[in-house]
């Protein structure tokens, strides 16, 4: 920048004296720039033997600064000649626009210098609008004054139903209303701006004048309606009314058509459509009819309905559907055209009038037998050939694609609703049935018998018809229902049976309390008949469950019910109260058994027997399996009873006589049993470990001579009777009287080291037998107490 001064100072010699600017920016620039250059000869020139390259490096910085030169003034150039372009356009721009506004102040002049010759041709303007609107006058006339009389010759064709003719007449006035409105629209146009509307005034007083033409058309349309909601009945009399109004619902629907489309394609030029269009008639047409066929339903009421009015009332409304659907399609189908596909519509206004009428009658508290005829008319009658599924209607069903006339929610809830009023029903039935059957209990006669000769009453007989006739109901609606209903029945008989068990336990209590009361006299009978009804019922809840479907197991959110396990439980308990009667009965003469007169008379046994002749006589009156369970019950019974006489006696032998007596007369006594309980064998009931066994081994082991040979025989008995214990085991020891206390020590010991677990399955013995404590506090080490 400074020896560009100094060159500019060379150039004006004349102002030489003045300052000259220096840009800071320059002096920067060429400050760091000489700082650069030096650092870069420092390095390059950094050893004397570098100079010599001095003149290449010369050479090439000045090649190298020339070609900067020239770049920049080439930049400089082209920068230069584009500013003396731009300023030449600026000079042509403002000529130009000098130009303009001469001609504006120009045209500004021979304005203002021609407006007076415009002022005086706003007359003329006036002038033509008034003639105009005198010659539409004049031209509209004689429509205008044949108005009046064109609405009252309407009005009585409309009144005779001559349609047709009115609705010619019709169109006649509202072409002229149209005209005369389209007239008086372009006239205000000319005489205003362009694109004016007709004045409110103008539009009041011609919709005044044609006044009547509104009427009419409501009249006319009230009577087309009229005719088309009674077109069932005109087809079957005279269909010329209906086909009348089919024609002028076509000539309406066309001119709408033609109407809408001048506006769509712009050819009406602005002209607005008439009023009242659109006016959809066909449209409209198919809502009268839907309304036709609503109304049908419209009078049926919620005491209509009730009971056996409501099947009725859905057998009427198939009929009159069928024979309304023949109607249309032999009749009414041609009397439009095809396009109106009339059958379909009135199917689908029936089966929308339908829908919206079923879940109106659904919302009603309605019994079971209601809710099964409206489910056997929608899922069965409905569809049959009979109605929906009629040859000549399929193809129209399948085309319409109606969708189910109660959605798959509400076939649901109706048939859980069905379900809860048929509980409700099976409930009372069941709680009834069981006050029936205690109320037999405190008969004084036996149970009836069957023709098999087994004691039952009524309970299970209206049990089982009751729930398989509900069965069989449901599933004439559907597997669904059949498995639901199946389901509702399986836990109330679960509920009886648990009621069932509670009654027997109070039975059980009220004859404990007042045994020899007379009320009671067949207490046991009626328990055995009680068992005979469990298995009936147990046989019939079998039967339920396997009517039911494989898929309708996991359907349930609720505990499935379990009614055999209730079952289980009640027939568990009865046979418990039967067993603990036959203890009763049994007990006066237990207290005999094991004393010196039992040992040397045996007088208790044979009255022993005799009872339990008796009571085994009366458990052939149950039905199998629960007559053999008994029958194995009063052997065990038997067997821990005497089992347990001998062991709570403490009957000490004095000699080996009187050892051989006492097995000998156990022996006996076993034999006697066996006697009676031979028919065990036949039946093929005998239990795997017979409790009799035992009784003749307790005999050997009383009888046996050589003490020393006892520790065999215990090892033996505790082999098959794992259950017995030390204690059992000391009584019949001290039962013996001849056991020395080595002896009983040894036998004890050896007990006690082969105690084991007891086998899988076996039922013990021993376990139910308490030994009494010894009468003895101590006892002397002596050999008398030896």
């Amino acid at each position: 920048m400074s020896a560009g001064a100094r060159s500019n100072g060379g150039d004006k010699p004349e102002d030489a004296g003045l300052p000259v600017a220096v840009w800071p920016e320059v002096e920067q620039a060429e400050h760091l720039a000489r700082g650069a250059a030096l650092k870069w000869a420092s390095g390059v020139f950094c050893r004397p033997e570098h100079l010599e390259r001095l003149s290449q490096y010369r050479k090439r910085e000045s090649q190298r600064t020339t070609s900067i030169h020239s770049r920049l003034k080439s930049v400089v150039q082209s920068y230069l000649e584009g500013v003396g372009w731009g300023l030449q356009q600026l000079r042509e721009a403002r000529t130009e626009l000098e130009e303009v506004s001469h001609a504006l102040r120009k045209a500004g002049l021979e304005a203002r210098r021609n407006a007076d010759g415009v002022k005086s041709l706003e007359t003329l303007r006036e002038i033509s609008f008034h003639h105009c609107q005198l010659l539409a006058a004049v031209s509209n006339l004689p429509r205008l004054y044949s108005v009046r009389g064109m609405v009252l010759e309407t009005e009585r064709l409309v009144e005779s139903r001559r349609l047709l003719e009115a609705h010619a007449r019709l169109m006649d006035l509202e072409r002229w209303q149209d005209d005369i409105l389209w007239q008086l629209q372009g006239e205000a146009g000319n005489a205003g701006t362009a694109g004016s509307a007709l004045s409110p005034e103008d539009e009041e007083l011609v919709t005044k004048y044609f006044s009547g033409v509104g009427r009419l058309v409501e009249a006319l349309g009230k009577e087309l309606w009229a005719v088309v909601s009674s077109s069932l009945a005109l087809a079957r009399q005279n269909p010329t009314p209906f086909v009348s109004a089919v024609r002028i619902v076509e000539r309406e629907e066309a001119l709408d058509e033609a109407l809408l489309e001048e506006r769509g394609q712009g050819r009406g030029h602005g002209r607005p459509l008439p009023p009242g269009r659109p006016r959809c008639w066909r449209r409209r047409f198919f809502q009268v009819l839907e309304e036709a066929v609503s109304a049908r339903f419209r009078s049926v009421s919620y005491l209509h309905t009730r009971g056996p009015g409501l099947a009725g009332h859905l057998s009427a409304l198939q009929h009159s559907i069928m024979a309304d659907l023949a109607t249309v399609r032999h009749l009414l189908e041609h009397c439009v055209p095809p396009h109106y596909r009339l059958t379909g519509a009135y199917l689908r206004a029936s089966h929308r009038c339908l829908h919206a009428h079923l879940a109106q009658v659904s919302s009603w508290e309605l019994e079971s037998g209601e809710i099964f005829a409206m489910l056997n008319w929608v899922l069965h009658i409905y569809n049959s050939p009979d109605m929906m599924g009629h040859p000549e209607l399929v193809v129209e069903m399948q085309r319409e694609e109606l969708g189910p006339l109660i959605s798959f929610e509400g076939l649901d809830q109706l048939q859980n609703k069905y379900v809860q009023s048929v509980r409700k029903s099976v409930s009372e039935w069941m709680h009834k049935a069981l006050e029936v059957e205690l109320t037999d209990w405190q008969r004084d006669q036996e149970p009836d018998t069957d023709h098999e000769g087994f004691y039952q009453t009524s309970l299970p007989t209206i049990i089982t018809q009751m729930l398989e006739e509900n069965a069989r109901v449901a599933l004439m609606i559907g597997e669904s229902l059949r498995d639901g209903t199946i389901q509702m029945g399986l836990y109330e008989m679960e509920n009886l049976l648990n009621r069932f068990r509670e009654a027997l336990v109070e039975f059980g209590k009220e004859h404990r309390r007042d045994p020899s009361n007379n009320k009671n006299k067949f207490y046991l009978h009626y328990l055995l008949a009680s068992i005979s009804n469990c298995i009936i019922l147990k046989t019939s809840t079998e039967s339920l469950q396997q009517q039911r479907s494989s898929r309708s197991a996991g359907q349930f959110s609720r505990t499935p019910p379990n009614p055999l396990a209730a079952l289980d439980r009640a027939v568990r308990r009865a046979c418990r109260l039967v067993m603990d009667q036959l203890l009763l009965d049994l007990q006066p003469f237990l207290q005999g058994l094991l004393t010196r007169s039992w040992l040397v008379q045996g007088d208790p046994t044979p009255k022993l027997c005799q009872v339990l002749e008796r009571h085994l006589d009366l458990y052939g009156r149950v039905r199998p399996p629960c007559r053999q369970r008994l029958q194995e019950e009063s052997q065990w019974l038997l067997v821990v009873e005497y089992v347990r006489a001998l062991i709570q006696k403490r009957l000490v032998c004095r000699s080996a006589e009187e050892r051989r007596q006492l097995a000998q007369r156990i022996i006996q006594d076993d034999q006697q049993f066996r006697e009676i309980f031979h028919g065990l064998e036949g039946e093929g009931s005998v239990p795997e470990v017979n409790p009799l066994a035992l009784l003749p081994v307790l005999a050997d082991f009383i009888r046996l001579k050589d003490a020393n040979m006892l520790t065999l025989e215990v090892s033996g008995l505790a082999a098959k009777y794992p259950d017995i214990s030390d204690e059992h085991v000391s009584v019949l020891l001290d039962i013996r009287g001849d056991v020395s206390r080595d002896v009983r020590a040894t036998i004890l010991d050896l007990l006690e080291q082969s105690t084991a677990p007891l086998p899988a399955g076996y039922r013990p013995i021993f376990t139910d037998i308490l030994v009494p404590p010894s009468s003895m506090s101590f006892c002397l080490p002596t050999a008398k107490c030896a």
